[in-house]
């Protein structure tokens, strides 16, 4: 297997460890090292009046150190947020809202140690006492070790794997810098759409090892960490050059620090201080989030399943634009319980294109009496040849690509054998990536791939295929997946009808019904149930897995890939071309599972109803889903999701009130704000 690039998105840079934007950065104009050294703020909740009222006589005040504030801290955030902010109402409100943010954070980080001391005995100010107690060679060395002691052991190596991605992310950056240098920019071609939660990661993932690479270590020691492409020790040495030079220039590298290990440096400490700050923000919300889940009970989500059900079907029976706007949000989170007619429902569209040669002759042929152009258009489908689009997943700057072991449909062609997604796909528990979610992940790239590892280069070529040879392939790989497949007939002499219309009320209407070319369905055991949909394990949610992998390996309708259930499809007149609208609405007709063909002027359509609400015979009083108390628990099943997507909500709430709540108490008397060291901030104007 090739070398694996890093993904783009993990090379963005964290504004804090940027320090080399300070010395450029257009708001200063004095002198850097001093100016950026000023304490323009100083926070202690022990000057608060309600932290006296309630925990002055418990010795919670040996826990509290004044916070200092710096004006780095504030470019700092500025750099990260400061633009959103100027937007509503320039540099002055940017620069105090900045300032109000970084103040009430350390309310918040001081109100945590004395939660913690007061909620939970394994704390103790005894402790704490001995935490700190020891020598430090800086007063950032002692603020860890006393945030240190309010999380365990793993907390913490959570923490300091953050740290050292951190860093080594910005290291990746400087390094990159030297590559682009001593080589030639690389051809890289965009990549087609990837399935929306592809390399989502894991929050709780800490590998065995991982250490931070500078150059002057080894790549190989430094466990799980992947080099960016083309990095060599030479070029990673001279990022690392560039990272101690900013440090120098902003004074954040003092005299006689042993480079040779970042870890030791002062800076490190002072990263780490605020890595550990954020972990125990963390675990207080996460103590507010245990909190609220006590408050949501099976009773209490049934009781909000019953009145959310009634509300939506008064609101949707009234006003139909109001529920297909609904229909368009649904997702594993956002649930529409009911539907004021049956009919309604989700289909993916797979459209196989006709190429250009066949485009232009479709738009050159003549219309007949009704203006349409049905007859060479009938003449050119049989024509079509779909190919594989994922080619760019291999040659594109990340490359998705790997080479399947085992488990893989391939047609029964040996040759067949890349797959993509590795890192997410069939993954264990504390992977560095999420699984991905409705996509199988099995189908092998149908076409002929070589890598030539001299020139890190792949030369892809996918393989043609009809609609009849799609229709095969779709069905057997929705086989292999173990699922039951009603196939259906493909319509005799479909290329040679001559009559596409009807009479209709004394008038010649299109037949639409001349245009289905083939049908089938997916045979659920027990039926359809729509509560399983959202489990990875059941029948419901591996046929749309795989609709929607192959999908991304053929469809050319770019705007229907990442949509939760696909399109959706009412059963009235729509704005979609008549024929999609009429494959697709007797798709959702025939319920989920159901799939139709049909052409358009685009070329084929594939319709594949993923939910229909004509299940609602499986919720009670008109709804497709039923709220089960006995499987709030059970990841995947709607009980599971409806609970989840609750409590996300409740807790939000929750913890922003919790905040403010706490700001609200302690604020008074705990800041100290030296306006006039940052008065040249607040006064800039824009130009």
């Amino acid at each position: 297997m090739k070398f694996k690039k890093k993904s783009a998105a993990a090379l963005a840079v964290s504004a804090a460890l940027l320090c080399g934007a300070f010395a450029g950065c257009d708001l200063i104009t004095t002198d850097s090292a001093k100016d950026m050294a000023q304490v323009v703020a100083e926070v202690n909740i022990t000057d608060n009046q309600t932290f006296s009222e309630n925990y002055a006589d418990k010795g919670y005040g040996e826990v509290i150190e004044t916070a200092e504030i710096y004006k780095r801290d504030m470019i700092a955030s500025f750099l990260s947020v400061g633009h959103q902010y100027v937007q509503q109402g320039g540099y002055a409100q940017a620069f105090n809202m900045i300032m109000e943010s970084l103040t009430n954070q350390q309310i918040l980080l001081q109100y945590a140690k004395i939660y913690f001391l007061e909620n939970d005995p394994a704390y103790t100010t005894e402790g704490y006492s001995q935490a700190v107690g020891g020598d430090f060679a800086d007063d950032n060395a002692k603020a860890v070790a006393g945030i240190s002691y309010f999380l365990t052991e793993d907390e913490q190596k959570k923490a300091e794997y953050d740290l050292k991605v951190m860093f080594n992310n910005t290291l990746d950056s400087a390094e990159k810098k030297h590559i682009e240098e001593k080589e030639d920019d690389a051809e890289y071609d965009t990549a087609r759409t990837t399935p929306t939660g592809m390399n989502t990661a894991n929050e709780d993932y800490v590998p065995e090892v991982y250490e931070i690479y500078t150059g002057r270590n080894t790549a190989a020691s430094c466990g799980a960490y992947e080099t960016v492409e083309g990095s060599t020790p030479y070029t990673r040495a001279e990022g690392y050059k560039d990272f101690l030079k900013n440090l120098r220039d902003n004074s954040l590298l003092k005299k006689g620090e042993k480079t040779t290990d970042i870890t030791s440096l002062s800076y490190y400490t002072l990263e780490k201080k605020s890595v550990y700050e954020s972990a125990l923000l963390t675990k207080l919300y996460d103590a507010f989030e245990a909190e609220i889940e006590d408050s949501i009970t099976a009773e209490s989500l049934a009781e909000k399943f019953d009145k959310t059900l009634a509300s939506q079907k008064a609101i949707f029976a009234a006003d139909r634009t109001s529920f297909e706007s609904e229909l368009d949000k649904v997702s594993d989170s956002v649930f529409v319980l009911t539907a004021p007619n049956e009919n309604y429902g989700f289909v993916i569209n797979i459209l196989l294109p006709f190429n250009k040669s066949q485009t232009t002759k479709l738009n050159g042929s003549a219309a007949d009496k009704q203006g349409n152009k049905f007859l060479p258009r009938a003449q050119l489908l049989q024509h079509v040849k779909a190919t594989d689009q994922r080619k760019t997943w291999f040659t594109c700057e990340d490359d998705y690509s790997f080479e399947a072991e085992g488990d893989a449909y391939n047609a029964g062609n040996a040759e067949r054998k890349y797959l993509f997604f590795e890192d997410c796909i069939g993954v264990g528990e504390n992977e560095k990536y999420e699984p991905l979610k409705n996509y199988y992940g099995k189908y092998t790239y149908n076409g002929t791939v070589s890598y030539d590892e001299k020139e890190n280069k792949y030369t892809v070529k996918p393989s043609e295929i009809s609609i009849d040879g799609f229709l095969a392939e779709m069905e057997a790989y929705l086989e292999y997946a173990g699922l039951t497949v009603q196939k259906g007939a493909k319509t005799p002499d479909y290329y040679d009808q001559t009559d596409f219309y009807k009479q209709e009320n004394g008038k010649t209407v299109v037949d639409y019904g001349k245009f289905l070319y083939y049908s089938g369905k997916v045979e659920f055991t027990d039926g359809f149930n729509p509560n399983r949909i959202f489990d990875a394990t059941s029948d419901e949610n591996k046929a749309m897995s795989v609709i929607r992998e192959l999908s991304f390996a053929y469809n050319t309708d770019t705007a229907g890939l990442n949509t939760y259930f696909g399109y959706a499809v009412s059963p009235f007149t729509t704005d979609f071309v008549k024929e999609f609208e009429y494959a697709a609405q007797l798709a959702v007709s025939r319920g989920a599972g159901s799939y139709t063909v049909v052409p358009s002027d685009y070329g084929w359509h594939i319709m594949y109803c993923t939910f229909s609400y004509k299940d609602m015979q499986y919720g009670a009083n008109g709804s497709p889903y039923t709220f089960k108390a006995d499987e709030i628990e059970k990841e995947g099943t709607f009980s599971n999701l409806y609970y989840e997507a609750n409590k996300s909500t409740a807790l939000s709430s929750y913890s922003t009130t919790k905040r403010t709540e706490i700001v609200n108490a302690y604020e008074q008397g705990s800041k100290k704000i030296y306006e006039d060291r940052y008065a040249d901030l607040t006064s800039i104007t824009a130009s």
